[in-house]
């Protein structure tokens, strides 16, 4: 790659990036929801230090949603990268020139690549019309950038986009993070809570069985057992939440239960989401990115972890628990294969007691 790639090296800024040449920048961060959801603390402090630069967003359309109305975001570009979303020939053709199109309409004085892939670095960054590109180079790239951030660890993706920052010269203290809601976005969870939280001091906790890879979820069997300990054990009104891919994995956690529940899967828009969660006592979920919904407004999350690493996308400075159990091959899982020799095995070792008393744990 560094050879195929070596003429660019020649036309490569090596100069610092000084705020006062900066009126254009693009942050390009393609997939999924719950990562472009942990790119958003890097937003205010890039504003603040450029501060006469329009700041542009490049992200995939089912993630667009998490940076309307952002107050640091001036132009939200979309695009669904056919290397994260696959379609047919022609379609990943014309997408992918049409996008090509839209990034070199506009001369970036900086582009930071946030994921640090080399799909994204080569792709979407390298031709784009920009004067410094910067980002990781961990997975290759470092020749078609103008600045690499050094890799120290593995660490939590939410400090992972906090060092760009940092090595830009930016000041990420205090962390602030906000998916900015319209009052519309508010009435029909307002709606909800009032009708569950009766009386008002009545716990409301909201349930969420999916995730994106299957591996990633704990059985239904152990969501329904843990919504009828939390309505039988400490009186509470349990939502049961879920996307339009995942109405069916959510009812039938609801039949497995002996208690009634209110069930919301695809019925909420990602926005509403927020707004219930906001107003719940408690949220209980797998790795997934209402996970990261929560930790945005500060819900008390208990999250259940199987193949995925927590130390990469775990609850993020909201008061949570962590439910997982040590399995070795869960350091080099790739989260689509299970190859323990019981299968789902870092899942199964879960228990719905595991998970209660994490929830006794952190509500008291």
């Amino acid at each position: 790659m560094s050879t195929l790639f070596f003429p660019a090296r020649l036309f490569t800024k090596k100069e610092p990036i000084r705020p006062e040449g900066i009126r254009e920048i693009l942050v390009i961060r393609t997939a999924y929801v719950g990562d472009v959801i942990m790119t958003l603390p890097m937003l205010k402090p890039l504003k603040a230090l450029y501060q006469d630069a329009k700041l542009s967003f490049l992200t995939g359309s089912h993630s667009a949603t998490v940076l309307e109305n952002h107050p640091f975001v001036d132009r939200l570009i979309t695009y669904d990268a056919f290397w994260f979303y696959p379609k047919s020939f022609k379609a990943a053709v014309t997408e992918y020139w049409s996008c090509l199109k839209t990034l070199r309409s506009t001369s970036y004085d900086l582009i930071i690549e946030a994921r640090g892939d080399i799909r994204d670095i080569m792709l979407l960054a390298f031709m784009a019309r920009g004067r410094y590109r910067v980002s990781y180079a961990i997975g290759g790239g470092d020749c078609l950038l103008s600045h690499v951030v050094p890799f120290e660890r593995i660490k939590h993706k939410v400090d992972y986009h906090l060092d760009m920052v940092k090595y830009l010269g930016g000041n990420t203290d205090p962390l602030e993070w906000d998916i900015y809601l319209t009052e519309s976005d508010k009435i029909r969870p307002i709606e909800i809570i009032n009708q569950i939280s009766q009386p008002p001091e009545r716990l409301v906790v909201a349930v969420h069985p999916g995730a994106r890879q299957k591996l990633k979820r704990w059985s239904p069997e152990g969501f329904a057992c843990i919504a009828d300990m939390l309505i039988e054990n400490l009186n509470a009104s349990v939502l049961l939440m879920g996307g339009p891919k995942e109405v069916e994995l959510v009812k039938g956690v609801a039949e497995r239960m002996k208690n009634r529940v209110t069930v919301l899967a695809g019925e909420t828009t990602l926005k509403e989401l927020a707004a219930l969660l906001k107003s719940c006592t408690l949220f209980i979920c797998n790795d997934s990115s209402p996970l990261h919904v929560a930790s945005v407004v500060k819900t008390p999350t208990v999250a259940i972890f199987g193949p995925s690493e927590s130390n990469e996308t775990s609850p993020y400075q909201n008061a949570h628990r962590v439910v997982q159990k040590e399995f070795p091959c869960r350091h080099e899982c790739d989260e689509s294969v299970c190859t323990h020799e019981v299968y789902h095995g870092c899942m199964r070792a879960i228990t719905p007691y595991d998970v209660y008393n994490a929830i006794r744990e952190l509500i008291g």
